[in-house]
């Protein structure tokens, strides 16, 4: 079995600050642990559920040299391969060889969620609603949908409460979701201590993927429409003209084709 774990920082335990997540902040450092013990605690479930091949992609954009940096090296699982500093979204190539099974750790919810800690999609700042083919997806929407595109499922997620809702309502029953805390709005939540919820997740983790009852791949059907409004018309501004892709308002853009890779690649094309 291989499997790839994609990893953020908004939806790791008694994580619920800025400043735990964003580079050079005063508390980024202490974030950084907290979600490279809390990713360990996933590749652990991996390996006791004799995963043959895990990868572990770093998802977080904390900004400058650290984005998607922000695992701290020496404190790693062994036992698994680590990707940093690939553009967000773009790691296809082991669904060329055959993925089977993709699990969200430390995922966030989508952005305008009531009571999803940290909540945002792709950029808190520039976006605001994004859909495909008209429903409303997160992060983990669009990494479940870039994997369905070869046919590979998401399978787990890891986050809060919220977030697990989100993924469980777009992906359905069959995915296996930990709640590692409860927003109790975007900026708080409600915890249990970093070392039982890394002892749950394990388990969890190994449970789901030794159970292997996995949920069909997240596959729209087509022409597939992503769709995001924006914040401002500048930034709208910026996709004119690319193939594919089309402004349907001063703030809204729309990408379509005959799959949800080939939308997301003219829309969200490769970076660094």
């Amino acid at each position: 079995m291989r499997a790839i774990l994609w990893c953020d920082m908004e939806g790791v335990a008694c994580i619920e600050n800025w400043g735990q997540v964003n580079a050079g902040a005063a508390l980024y450092q202490e974030g950084r642990v907290l979600f490279t013990e809390e990713v360990n605690a996933a590749v652990r479930g991996c390996k006791r559920a004799n995963v043959d091949e895990i990868i572990v992609v770093d998802c977080h954009g904390a900004g400058g040299a650290s984005s998607f940096r922000s695992l701290i090296p020496e404190r790693l699982e062994p036992g698994a391969e680590y990707v940093f500093g690939h553009p967000w979204a773009r790691y296809v190539e082991p669904f060329e060889q055959g993925v089977d099974a993709n699990l969200f750790i430390g995922a966030h919810a989508r952005a305008g969620t009531p009571n999803g800690v940290l909540s945002h999609t792709v950029s808190s700042e520039a976006w605001y609603n994004a859909s495909i083919n008209g429903q409303l997806v997160g992060e983990s929407g669009i990494l479940a949908a870039v994997a369905g595109s070869w046919g590979s499922p998401a399978v787990f997620v890891s986050g809060d409460q919220a977030t697990v809702e989100e993924v469980t309502n777009l992906l359905g029953e069959r995915v296996c979701g930990y709640e590692v805390k409860q927003g109790l709005s975007r900026f708080s939540a409600r915890n249990r201590t970093p070392e039982e919820v890394r002892r749950d997740l394990e388990e969890q983790v190994y449970r789901c993927l030794h159970r292997a009852d996995f949920p069909s791949p997240y596959r729209p059907e087509p022409p597939v429409t992503f769709r995001v409004e924006l914040a401002t018309v500048d930034q709208a501004a910026v996709y004119a003209g690319r193939p594919g892709v089309r402004l349907s308002g001063p703030r809204t853009v729309e990408s379509t084709a005959d799959t949800f890779w080939h939308t997301w690649d003219q829309f969200w094309p490769r970076r660094g």
